[in-house]
């Protein structure tokens, strides 16, 4: 086996390791925390991090540590989402409800409106958004949004 494909490889296995410490845990992993469960050294966690940032599959933070693994925030947001007594955030209102449409599970998003800051809770059951009370706005096309994610 070459060395990209062992890259390859390890960065598929930190990848699953974080999505399953979000869902199990209800927050996003430390580095420490994936090489431990990996069994790994600390250096190649951080390394697949770096690859998985560069493939836009991460959003690390300065100190190298997730940020956001979408739909996931590691950090809180304006928009919680409440799955049961499980509970995550997402980075945008496109992520929130993307949680419940990947776990396929009714779920509750705690939000804000965006132009008058009022509370906002949406329902999603059955895979359908119920009441829909606002407008979702998009201040910037899809195609610009990995220009500065952390913004858009």
């Amino acid at each position: 086996m070459n060395q990209v494909q062992i890259s390859e490889d390890l960065d598929k296995w930190v990848r699953f390791q974080v999505y399953k410490h979000f869902l199990t845990v209800g927050r996003g992993p430390t580095r420490p925390e994936v090489a431990d469960v990996l069994a790994l050294p600390l250096p190649d966690v951080e390394a697949a991090y770096q690859r998985l940032a560069a493939g836009k599959a991460l959003v690390l933070q300065k100190n190298g540590e997730v940020l956001m693994a979408e739909p996931f925030s590691a950090v809180p947001t304006a928009f919680m989402v409440e799955i049961g007594t499980r509970m995550w955030w997402g980075n945008c209102i496109w992520d929130a409800l993307g949680i419940p449409a990947m776990l396929k599970e009714d779920a509750r998003v705690v939000t804000t409106c965006g132009c008058c800051n009022e509370a906002m809770t949406l329902e999603v059951q059955g895979g359908a958004l119920l009441k829909i009370p606002g407008v979702v706005h998009f201040a910037l096309p899809a195609r610009e949004w990995w220009k500065d994610v952390v913004f858009t």
